[in-house]
């Protein structure tokens, strides 16, 4: 099989790593890729750096190389664009957003839809997508070594309207703790406690998967896909995105070291049960292997 993906993230944020992961997977399942994303992107260089084939996106490429390729996996709304305005293999599309279709026509050509949580199946139904051509494909993540630390941590991203760094900052001043904010949470991990993951909108949360992966007990918002993953009391809190109720979560696990340590082990035991990247692998497997069917 091969296989044709498209990403026109300019930034290596959630959904580049999905697809850097997949493709990796996919290789070890003897599948081969080929991606086409920005030139200078940091998916491109990270993918280059792995040895796989990388070309420039583009609409005339990805129109010539559609023809020599089984399937093309748009990841992103732009990548969706250009292989719904093109012609040649399959196309099947990511979905991680949450917001509502804006452009119901590009929905109409893709085969299958690969939705990344249950609340975007629902959104894509609403925006007129059949049931039958739409697939629940959790992100999946790697299984990081067990944190040890005691730091509340959340994410640098301040410069986001929808995410809640600055409600953040807020409850863990009302609480009286100190919170840290990274840009490289895998790297920060490791020194966490807790991790809290704020957001107006979410299409499922793959950072909050990665610090349950690392055992971490997660205080995130209840909207858009999260709940999915957070089961409020067993592998963390779910608050409304107010500061009294993320300051008397934080406060709820800073008396109770037992409570963390007991909600990061379950979270733990969730991502291996349910979110790896051999969940996302064989699930994208399944989807694709029914679109040739």
């Amino acid at each position: 099989m091969r296989v044709l993906h498209l990403d026109a993230g300019r930034e290596m944020r959630g959904g580049q790593w999905q697809v850097l992961r997949l493709i990796e997977g996919l290789a070890a399942a003897g599948v081969e890729s080929t991606l086409l994303a920005r030139t200078g992107a940091p998916l491109a260089a990270a993918a280059r750096k792995r040895g796989w084939r990388v070309e420039r996106l583009g609409l005339a490429r990805a129109a010539i190389l559609a023809r020599q390729h089984d399937l093309v996996h748009a990841h992103d709304a732009r990548a969706h664009t250009l292989g719904a305005i093109g012609r040649g293999a399959a196309l099947v599309v990511s979905r991680r957003v949450a917001f509502e279709l804006a452009s119901r026509w590009k929905y109409r050509r893709a085969r299958h839809y690969l939705a990344a949580s249950g609340f975007i199946q629902r959104v894509l139904m609403l925006g007129g997508v059949p049931q039958e051509k739409i697939a629940v494909v959790y992100d999946g993540v790697p299984l990081l070594e067990i944190a040890a630390g005691s730091r509340v941590l959340a994410l640098d991203n301040f410069d986001d309207p929808m995410k809640g760094a600055s409600l953040a900052r807020e409850a863990a001043g009302m609480a009286g703790l100190e919170i840290e904010f990274t840009r490289s949470l895998e790297e920060s991990l490791h020194q966490a406690a807790v991790f809290v993951y704020l957001s107006h909108a979410e299409g499922l949360g793959s950072a909050v998967l990665m610090a349950m992966s690392a055992g971490v007990p997660v205080i995130a918002s209840r909207v858009g896909g999260l709940p999915e993953i957070v089961r409020h009391g067993e592998t963390g809190l779910l608050v409304e995105n107010d500061a009294r109720q993320v300051a008397d979560a934080l406060r709820q696990l800073a008396a109770d070291p037992a409570l963390g340590h007991s909600m990061g082990r379950a979270a733990r035991r969730s991502v291996i049960e349910n979110f790896t990247v051999d969940h996302l692998v064989r699930r994208t497997m399944e989807v694709y292997q029914k679109v040739l069917a």
